[in-house]
């Protein structure tokens, strides 16, 4: 069963990892087309070719701040759902519910479409003019994918809810504490960790979306907008590049999470207040018992490594080499392909064609006398072949009857001139 289960997360992270690990070998292989096999030189060019990128470069700036825009409205919109659907009337609960995710089963073709022209109507009906902030990509970016990031949001702000005790707010308020200060002193401290969770999903889900985004960018085009035109006219390994770089961003991120969770775990269990585990940083004692904080380092020290080694290795050298081999190469097929032709115009000429029955087969010997390239033209037998089946006589009943028929039997004038009577 273990071996099985060592079997089974293998292909499992397989399936899921494999295609980013081989992406991001792309990234550094020499060739203008991404690609792993066949390895050529190793190089960082690459990522000079992406940092000089504009429209990668602009199109990243503008999918970060549409992010932010959409984590900013998505969570206050997501909490504001959440708080309703715990307080709200229970018959009409899984109704409100109901609505509420609704968008999340929309396609986002539609919620763009939709967002688009809604906003439209609007401008027309306010009197603005064509380039008002209601037709500004921006902003209706942002409107439509909130329609439907906001769902999700509120699910991760429900779930934490369902634990909440509601007789701490109660409580405080029996105590004088209004509705403002229960809700900043007990319920938001409470959802701290949802918010958080919310804001990186709200944030994930606004920086990879396509569907909706295709239809209100307008002039603000984002990453996944400019990565499908360019898929268009095609790509370089400067987007596997880029892909590396998401990658180790998402690492760099969960470690950095984990290290957290395993300081605070480790601070409580020694008694400490939770205020503490923000204290200083000591790399001894935050190594100790912390495999994420020992890849953390592995990872940072690899990675300012490999920049000291791209700052002074030159794949130049490499590709002059795989380049003069490709040359050779190339022309070792040209004269293959030469030599070949002329093996057979010489065949042609010392070969020509067959028309006595010189084929023979593959005993030597002569299959059909003076069968060749024209048939039995030349077949010495012509004129005995209306003889008897079998004999090589020439037949008395109907002599000179041959292959060409009748041609020359030397009764042709005697039966002209009794037919002609």
């Amino acid at each position: 069963m273990k071996v099985f289960l060592g079997l089974y997360l293998v292909v499992f992270f397989g399936y899921l990892l494999g295609p980013l690990v081989i992406m991001s070998i792309t990234g550094f292989n020499s060739p203008g087309f991404p690609r792993a096999a066949p390895w050529e030189c190793l190089t960082f060019e690459w990522f000079d070719v992406l940092y000089n990128d504009k429209r990668i470069v602009n199109g990243i700036q503008n999918s970060l701040i549409i992010g932010i825009g959409t984590v900013i409205l998505s969570v206050v919109m997501g909490m504001a759902g959440s708080l309703v659907l715990t307080q709200i009337w229970p018959k009409l609960r899984a109704t409100y519910y109901t609505i509420v995710i609704a968008p999340i089963l929309i396609p986002g073709v539609v919620l763009g479409i939709s967002t688009l022209v809604f906003w439209d109507r609007i401008n027309v009906m306010l009197g603005f003019t064509s380039d008002s902030f209601l037709h500004n990509g921006i902003f209706l970016t942002i409107l439509g994918q909130s329609t439907f990031i906001a769902s999700y949001c509120m699910l991760v702000f429900v779930a934490r809810l369902q634990r909440f005790d509601v007789g701490l707010t109660e409580a405080a308020l029996d105590l004088g504490a209004t509705n403002v200060q229960a809700f900043r002193k007990i319920l938001l401290p409470f959802l701290k960790p949802a918010i958080g969770s919310a804001a990186v999903l709200a944030f994930l889900a606004s920086f990879e979306n396509y569907n909706t985004t295709t239809f209100t960018f307008g002039k603000y085009p984002t990453l996944t907008i400019e990565l499908a035109q360019k898929v268009r006219y095609g790509i370089n390994p400067s987007i596997s590049t880029l892909a590396f770089l998401i990658v180790v961003l998402t690492i760099v991120g969960a470690l950095s999470h984990e290290i957290y969770q395993r300081r605070k775990q480790l601070a409580l269990a020694n008694g400490a207040p939770v205020g503490a585990v923000t204290g200083g940083f000591q790399l001894p004692k935050l190594l100790r018992g912390n495999p994420a904080a020992i890849v953390m380092v592995i990872l940072a020290v690899g990675g300012f490594s490999t920049i000291w080694f791209a700052s002074v290795y030159s794949p130049e050298a490499c590709k002059i080499e795989v380049r003069e081999e490709k040359r050779a190469h190339q022309q070792q097929l040209i004269d293959q392909i030469k030599q070949q032709q002329i093996e057979r115009e010489q065949q042609k000429l010392q070969k020509g064609p067959d028309i006595f029955g010189a084929d023979k087969n593959p005993a030597g010997t002569l299959e059909s006398p003076g069968k060749g390239s024209f048939g039995s033209v030349f077949d010495p037998q012509n004129l005995d072949k209306a003889g008897p089946e079998g004999s090589t006589a020439p037949s008395s009943a109907n002599p000179g009857a041959g292959a060409f028929g009748s041609v020359f039997d030397t009764q042709n004038l005697k039966k002209q001139t009794e037919s002609g009577n």
